[in-house]
């Protein structure tokens, strides 16, 4: 009997090197239990409260002072404003300066979010096509409504090349077609797959440094690295983020080639 129980024990105790980079990214009920309804408050909610609550203490609280020498935060903020506003400016055109809030709004948000997501047990809520989807799919109808309101029929002047051969037009507005459609399938899943993809590598490395103890000097050596890469991720993928935006936007405003 004490056989089969010693057996039963080891049966059932985990074998091997258990690292699972992916529970991370499970979205969880705050106060516990198991089931996620539209009106439970969750990890991914808090952080995106977190987000945008971050976002106001540095471009609304930062900068109440309107200080002719600046404070750092407003200095940051000062920043973050006119490297968007030039941003938007080179890329989509002097006209598109009246959309700049929006595009503003959209990079401060992916990148607190983003930086957010790097504080230890924190949770990454732009690592997740259902955030980033819905921010893609809002930029996707927004640029497309404009873009008709704006030109009216000749906004499928975006679609035909009139500087491409008179046979090959009709195949290359199909392309474009499709390539247009797309947009918000890739818009959201290169912010998504590169922030999960950096968090769970770090969280792998994390895994390894935990079981070898004192000898985890690789690892560690390693999740120092790759965190400063995903410190720099964190940027570039907001900055992706927005100027992709502004290059949809342009479109918009002068679709044709």
């Amino acid at each position: 009997m004490a056989v089969d129980e010693a057996a039963a024990v080891v049966a059932k105790a985990p074998s091997g090197l258990q690292i699972h980079p992916m529970d991370q990214f499970v979205v969880k009920p705050i106060f516990g239990g198991d089931a996620v309804l539209w009106y439970t408050p969750t990890n991914a909610a808090m952080w995106l409260v977190l987000s945008i609550v971050a976002v106001i203490l540095l471009l609304v609280i930062g900068t109440r002072g309107r200080a002719v020498i600046p404070s750092r935060t407003q200095s940051i903020a000062e920043l973050a404003y006119v490297f968007v506003y030039k941003m938007v400016e080179d890329v989509a055109g002097k006209d598109a300066i009246r959309y700049f809030p929006y595009i503003m709004t959209l990079f401060m948000f992916i990148l607190m979010a983003n930086f957010l997501a790097l504080i230890p047990m924190s949770f990454s809520p732009t690592s997740h096509i259902a955030v980033t989807g819905v921010m893609a799919l809002a930029v996707f109808f927004f640029v497309t409504i404009l873009g008709v309101v704006k030109n009216g029929f000749g906004f499928l002047g975006l679609f035909w090349i009139s500087s491409a051969p008179l046979i090959l037009r009709p195949i290359l507005a199909l392309i474009e077609v499709i390539s247009y459609f797309v947009r918000p399938v890739s818009h959201s899943i290169r912010l998504a797959g590169n922030l999960m993809a950096g968090h769970a590598v770090i969280k792998v490395f994390a895994g390894f440094a935990g079981v070898l103890g004192v000898g985890a000097i690789a690892p560690v050596a390693a999740i120092s690295a790759v965190y400063a890469l995903e410190t720099l991720v964190a940027f570039i993928q907001a900055y992706v983020f927005a100027i992709l935006t502004c290059v949809y936007l342009k479109d918009a405003l002068h679709p044709q080639h």
